[in-house]
């Protein structure tokens, strides 16, 4: 199955796509209404404008910088996830979401990296917490933050992952217990974004790596992951030719292929790679 990635309403249910994910809250901070024959998504923990205009939401590290877009290796501002009236806000979308469609998908989930946060109200949840590890309390915010949302979301609950399988990685970085978010999440997607693809050795080496930790063979004809992951590609501007043979590649082990923010572009590729699968039919004289 193919879908679509969009903030345009009126490309959700574009030819030929077999599903579409709307943009209802993005990392800029913009939101828009969301729709009913859309998968609704919303950016949770990524928000330039609510950081931008409330220093206190940022996480901060034990030196106590920011995760803010000025700082290097973060592309958009961070939300603490312990921050309350954020995640209660978070929250009152996603029921929003999930009362127009009843599957919704969370993108931006987890803390910002390795070292947040360090802010005065987690480390008070911290020490009140009875765990003695502070990446295991992180993993228990982030769990109990999914745990809430899929009790609003009476559809399937997808989760979007940072393209690292390598083991722990996902834990130590966002605080993303995988083997405890499975309980909760009915499907992971993973972007595995490039303006060219080129080349896709590597996509093909990070698919099969998330096979194998969701609990997949690595032979792509043995049993899939319990918990299914699907790829999405980036398709702006990204050559028609080179688009088709990197969703050639992500389906051979992912249960889905969806494509970003150029719908156009990628139902040409999703064309013309059906025509090409298509077997012609051979008329012969009488």
């Amino acid at each position: 199955m193919y879908g679509v990635v969009t903030r345009n309403a009126d490309e959700v249910a574009m030819e030929p796509f077999d599903l579409g994910f709307y943009e209802v809250k993005d990392v800029t901070g913009r939101a828009a209404e969301p729709l009913p024959n859309a998968v609704n998504m919303v950016s949770c923990f990524g928000d330039n404008a609510a950081a931008s205009e409330d220093e206190d939401l940022v996480p901060v590290d034990e030196r106590g910088e920011p995760a803010t877009r000025d700082r290097d290796y973060f592309d958009w501002a961070y939300i603490c996830p312990t921050h309350p009236e954020y995640r209660e806000g978070l929250l009152e979308i996603i029921a929003d979401c999930a009362a127009e469609n009843g599957d919704v998908r969370l993108d931006d989930v987890g803390f910002p990296r390795e070292g947040f946060c360090h802010c005065d109200r987690c480390e008070r949840l911290f020490a009140e917490s009875d765990r003695d590890d502070f990446a295991d309390w992180r993993a228990d915010v982030i769990t109990g933050f999914v745990a809430e949302a899929a009790e609003l979301v009476p559809g399937r609950l997808l989760l979007t992952l940072y393209p690292d399988p390598y083991p722990d990685h996902l834990y130590e970085r966002a605080g993303l217990d995988l083997d405890r978010l499975t309980e909760h999440v009915d499907e992971f997607v993973v972007p595995l974004y490039d303006t060219e693809y080129a080349t896709t050795y590597w996509l093909e080496a990070i698919a099969r790596g998330f096979r194998s930790r969701l609990g997949g063979d690595y032979d792509v004809h043995g049993a899939p992951p319990e918990t299914p992951f699907s790829l999405e590609l980036y398709a702006v501007e990204v050559d028609v030719d080179d688009l088709i043979h990197a969703t050639e590649v992500a389906e051979t082990y992912a249960k889905d292929v969806f494509f970003g923010y150029d719908a156009n572009n990628a139902a040409a590729a999703v064309r013309r790679k059906n025509a090409d699968s298509r077997d012609g039919e051979v008329h012969r004289p009488e």
